[in-house]
């Protein structure tokens, strides 16, 4: 069913139904392996990534050939859309999913993240596994710490100046900030070289280095400088936008649990700070299978294409503890999720 509350903070007992414990997710876990969906996908991964490295080249390719004309920019879109699914083959490496093997599995996310994309694999699996662990924790999750954005009234009663015209209106600005996300993401790689080991720093910042001079190069040799701007722009922008899309459906606007409360289960904590995508095989495409992020939130590890098969078992296993599923269309999503931003700024923009 649709989840249409605001977020707010919820203790275990109130309006999230029975305090959790670990016996709860325990007959998922079992379901889920007896179906055996925890088992790694190597030939249809392998497939994803060789098909995907073809796309890339094929633009790359088409840059060159059609040379310093307008007419290249038409394909900066393209290449925001196959750097997505290259950001999202990096995200399931960083998972697990696609190997068990530790060190295949950092050499595939740093082509994809560092090489590939210019965006730090370690700093995205630093920030990432501390989301997951504690989604949508105001004090735990990075993702709804107050930054740009801010998700609670209590962050929104403390921004001043700039900051506090920024969170007014932030619902409005929510799809226009992400234009500046590909770039943003870059600027973390870098800045997060000071926390990585010197033998870690050493490898993601060769590789980082790599893919910005790489990236001019293919450029600049195509095209005039101008042109080359334009087209870094556009692509850029794109890009961002295409991660935004896909990211922000996925916890604004759901339950917020309390710091002060009893601490959630592995269940409750993953399902009522999560919400589904309803679609099919373009959706799926498109969100790169993140539109099963209750599944992929629950079990992490699983593979990408077995995410929709584990769908029916965790419906079924939440309403039979009437646990809220949360599931709704593309579009509904963004309103949920605007809407909730819209909210925490009210206070603001009342004052």
């Amino acid at each position: 069913m649709s989840q249409t509350t605001p977020a707010l903070a919820v203790r275990p007992g109130g309006a999230s139904g029975s305090p959790a414990g670990g016996s709860e997710f325990s007959p998922l876990l079992r379901a889920v392996r007896s179906q055996g969906l925890l088992e790694r996908r190597h030939g249809w991964y392998a497939r994803v990534i060789a098909l995907n490295t073809l796309a890339l080249a094929a633009v790359a390719t088409g840059i060159v050939l059609i040379g310093n004309s307008w007419w290249t920019l038409l394909l900066a879109p393209v290449l925001a859309v196959f750097g997505a699914r290259t950001a999202f083959i990096g995200h399931d490496a960083g998972h697990a999913q696609i190997t068990g093997n530790k060190a295949v599995g950092r050499l595939i996310g740093l082509v994809h993240g560092n090489l590939l994309l210019g965006m730090s694999y370690s700093w995205w699996n630093h920030k990432h596994n501390r989301h997951h662990a504690n989604p949508n924790h105001i004090d735990k999750d990075p993702d709804v710490a107050a930054d740009v954005l801010v998700f609670t009234g209590e962050q929104a009663k403390a921004r001043t100046g700039f900051r506090r015209w920024l969170t007014r209106h932030q619902a409005w600005l929510f799809f226009p900030l992400t234009l500046l996300e590909g770039i943003a993401l870059k600027i973390h790689g870098f800045r997060d070289l000071r926390r990585q080991s010197p033998g870690e720093r050493s490898v993601e910042a060769l590789l980082l280095i790599g893919h910005v001079a790489g990236y001019a190069v293919l450029l600049l040799t195509a095209m005039s400088p101008g042109k080359a701007l334009a087209f870094a722009a556009l692509h850029q922008a794109l890009f961002g936008l295409h991660l935004g899309l896909s990211f922000a459906p996925n916890h604004k606007g759901m339950e917020m649990p309390d710091p002060d409360g009893v601490p959630w289960g592995h269940l409750r904590r993953q399902v009522l700070t999560s919400r589904n995508i309803r679609g099919g095989a373009v959706t799926d495409w498109f969100l790169g299978g993140l539109n099963y992020q209750i599944e992929h939130h629950l079990f992490p590890s699983m593979p990408r294409p077995h995410l929709r098969l584990a769908r029916p078992l965790v419906r079924s296993h939440c309403r039979e503890l009437g646990i809220p599923y949360a599931e709704t269309g593309l579009v509904d999503s963004y309103r949920q999720a605007l809407g909730h931003m819209h909210e925490v700024g009210e206070p603001l923009r009342a004052g």
